[in-house]
């Protein structure tokens, strides 16, 4: 470990820093940034399924998985600001389906859980429920489904994404990801809401894009698409983020989603073939030429909320 410099160090249009450190966040985060001056982090752990990442075991025993998430809400709780949002991505296996709830549930003996967001993959919609106004010609069956061979468990479409705050007492910007609403004649019948925008709510449809080649457009066993970390730092409220986190940062979609707001980012992982692969990610979203490594003393100085 050489000492806090980041792996890679990119700068987005904006000026806004975003920073991959390779290393354990459970150790790093609270050293990397001050307590309180995180405003929103949104992370994905390994789920402990018996994934095959690079240089993390994902297999360990089911309660020492759960208190070293416990470990990683630790490290989180240090440096979240009082009015800050923790959004906490995670999948089950069909055959367990209570280690989400059991992680979330050890995670709320530090925060309380303020929201549950469906983050659906795939879904089938009937044409006959969906209305005429769908204008659905067909059936629909739409997104990323992954085959399941069993007689007793169904197709899993979907994952958790836990809201977590200090108190349950955060304000979000729901309109920010709002949507319109499909009747015209609702705009009049809610008229408190001052616009042609409704909460989206908590069910959020994001597939996964189509890729061609797995190990070149996506070199990574879990990942989210950065639609989803995304909409969580726009619920949150961009204008209200000084600094965001993501200790699990992988192949990078959460500091790409930062980069494409102008949010100030770290990230964090254990694999400098992720890290790698994150940092390309980042340099692909703005075009192929992000600004120069700047020193680390001209950094920290125009962003005081890293140590």
């Amino acid at each position: 470990m050489r000492g806090d410099r980041p792996f890679a160090h990119l700068v987005g249009p904006g000026g806004a820093p975003v920073d991959l450190y390779e290393g354990d966040a459970v150790e790093r985060l609270p050293r990397v940034a001050a307590p309180g001056s995180v405003d929103c982090v949104v992370t994905s752990p390994p789920y402990n399924l018996g994934v095959r990442y690079g240089r993390y075991d994902d297999a360990r025993p089911r309660a020492e998985y759960v208190r070293w998430v416990g470990a990683a809400a630790d490290a989180v709780e240090r440096v979240l600001s009082n009015d800050g949002s923790f959004f906490l991505n995670l999948g089950a296996s069909p055959s367990d389906p209570w280690l989400p709830w059991d992680v979330a549930r050890e995670v709320g003996t530090r925060f309380r859980l303020q929201n549950v967001i469906h983050w659906v993959k795939s879904i089938a919609i009937d044409r006959d429920l969906a209305g005429k106004s769908a204008g659905l010609a067909r059936d629909l069956a739409v997104g990323h489904y992954k085959p399941l061979k069993s007689r007793r468990y169904l197709h899993s479409g979907h994952e958790y994404v836990f809201h977590f705050t200090r108190a349950g007492t955060v304000d979000l910007d729901r309109l920010a990801i709002g949507v319109a609403y499909q009747d015209a004649s609702n705009v009049a019948r809610w008229r408190s809401s001052g616009s042609n925008r409704r909460c989206r709510g908590n069910t959020w449809f994001l597939p996964y894009r189509t890729i061609r080649f797995r190990a070149k457009d996506r070199p990574h066993p879990a990942t989210f698409p950065v639609e989803l970390p995304e909409r969580c730092f726009r619920l949150h409220g961009v204008g209200r983020i000084r600094l965001a986190a993501d200790p699990f940062v992988g192949i990078g979609a959460s500091a790409v989603a930062a980069y494409r707001l102008g949010l100030p980012f770290v990230g964090f992982d254990l694999d400098r073939t992720y890290l790698r692969a994150a940092a390309a990610a980042v340099t692909a979203a703005g075009d192929g030429v992000p600004k120069a490594t700047a020193p680390a003393r001209r950094r920290r100085a125009r962003n005081p909320s890293l140590k």
